[in-house]
């Protein structure tokens, strides 16, 4: 079939589906799908992938054998079990290129709600944006990886070669999801994860630790602190040093392509803070839970041992232990080779939608296509909507933004996997 033909015909699927993705979303916004608490979030993308007639597989990722896998990030013990989603359309006889459309269902925490201008599970919209936590990062881009096979079903297509749709949790903490799917055998041509990333394609992203600091020091009574080593309190003095070798992390970011001009690629986050057992006590101990990034080619091994290799050369005081482990990321960051079929065709399809090139980004942060890449050598793309304030307040996507999304998206998986008429696959 003709490009212009399927190009028309699938648009404008998508276009009639639009008012029905648009609800989806907001309902799947609405599952409070915070980490550990995916499982009615995942039961909503299971009844999704059942109503476009694809074969399902839902399991529960198995972290003892993830431990055996690079890049096993270390789960949080209270998690509980967590499951993945996977939906598969197989047609009749393999005739084109492969594909996963890769999403994840957990969310971050919301924070203070009093600082939300509205409820972060309404799922409410105006005519420009969807707001909630997760509207962005990344339950719209869940639902347009549906809205996108099922645009091209409503054409009166079928796919020619295997379309496997992923909905994995921890990837906002780990990368155990994902890991696990590969694990699992699942595997394609090209991958395409529709993060938000503006109606971009990433061309590399830095990677991703998760590290615990932790500080012993010597509890006492307030009125003789001296005889007591405040854990705290030193356990922020190594922060600071640790601030250092941020800088000097920073400083080689001229050395690895594509993070020329970027700005502070590398960060070093204190993202959570526990200690102490009294106010009238001198605390004795005291965890500080660090997010660091790390360049493509440096690997979390090499990372940590450096973190490991300062803070033991700034603590000289006798009166405390410092240790640094592993508790979540340990992830590789990656770079997509320039050129490629898939990155090539999406760029055709991003054009013919939004009528201008397809423009590429640096991103420091983590990306599951980390682990298509790096582990499975599958050729991977993230692309997805225009958002606001993820991970912050009044978190929301572009409802343009998202419509375009979904057609290239749409029109990408059509030409990638090659199209039939429905009754070519009947017959």
């Amino acid at each position: 079939m003709h490009w212009d033909q399927v190009s028309q015909m699938v648009t404008e699927a998508v276009e009639a589906n639009f008012d029905q993705q648009i609800a989806e979303t907001q309902k799947l916004i609405r599952i409070p799908s915070l980490r550990g608490c995916e499982g009615e979030g995942q039961d909503f993308v299971e009844n999704a992938f059942r109503r476009l007639g694809l074969t399902i597989d839902r399991w529960e990722i198995n972290t003892e054998e993830l431990k055996q896998s690079r890049n096993y990030g270390v789960p949080d013990p209270d998690a509980g079990p967590q499951e993945n989603v996977v939906g598969t359309y197989r047609p009749t006889a393999e005739k084109g290129r492969s594909l996963i459309l890769n999403g994840h269902i957990d969310v971050v925490p919301v924070g203070p709600l009093e600082q939300w201008e509205m409820d972060p599970w309404s799922g409410s919209a105006s005519a420009e944006w969807i707001y909630g936590r997760g509207a962005g990062d990344m339950k719209a881009g869940l639902v347009a990886n549906m809205f996108a096979l099922q645009a091209i079903f409503d054409a009166g297509l079928r796919p020619r070669s295997t379309v496997i749709l992923q909905s994995v949790v921890e990837e906002e903490s780990t990368g155990n999801g994902a890991n696990a799917a590969l694990q699992r055998g699942y595997s394609a041509d090209a991958a395409l994860i529709s993060e938000p990333e503006d109606d971009a394609l990433v061309r590399a992203n830095t990677g991703v630790l998760w590290l615990t600091l932790r500080v012993t020091g010597q509890p006492a009574h307030p009125r003789i602190m001296t005889d007591g080593s405040n854990a705290i309190e030193y356990a922020f003095e190594v922060l600071q040093s640790l601030k250092s070798l941020e800088e000097q992390w920073n400083s080689q970011s001229g050395s690895h392509e594509h993070f020329e001009g970027v700005p502070r690629p590398i960060n070093f986050n204190l993202g959570k803070i526990s200690g102490g057992d009294w106010a009238s006590s001198v605390p004795g101990w005291c965890e500080l839970s660090l997010r660091i990034s790390t360049f493509p080619g440096v690997s979390p091994e090499e990372a940590l041992a450096e973190v490991r290799a300062h803070v033991a050369e700034f603590n000289r005081d006798s009166r405390y232990q410092v240790s640094v482990e592993p508790s979540g990321f340990f992830a590789d960051g990656y770079v997509l080779d320039p050129g490629g079929d898939a990155e090539s065709l999406l760029a055709q399809c991003h054009r013919h939608v939004a009528g201008s090139e397809l423009e590429t980004i640096t991103t420091p942060g983590y990306l599951d296509a980390s682990l298509f890449v790096n582990h499975a050598d599958v050729p991977t793309l993230v692309y997805g909507p225009y958002t606001e304030n993820i991970h912050s307040f009044d978190e929301r996507v572009s409802i343009e933004s998202l419509k375009q999304c979904t057609k290239t998206i749409a029109l990408f998986a059509a030409f990638w996997c090659g199209v039939e008429p429905a009754e070519a696959r009947d017959e």
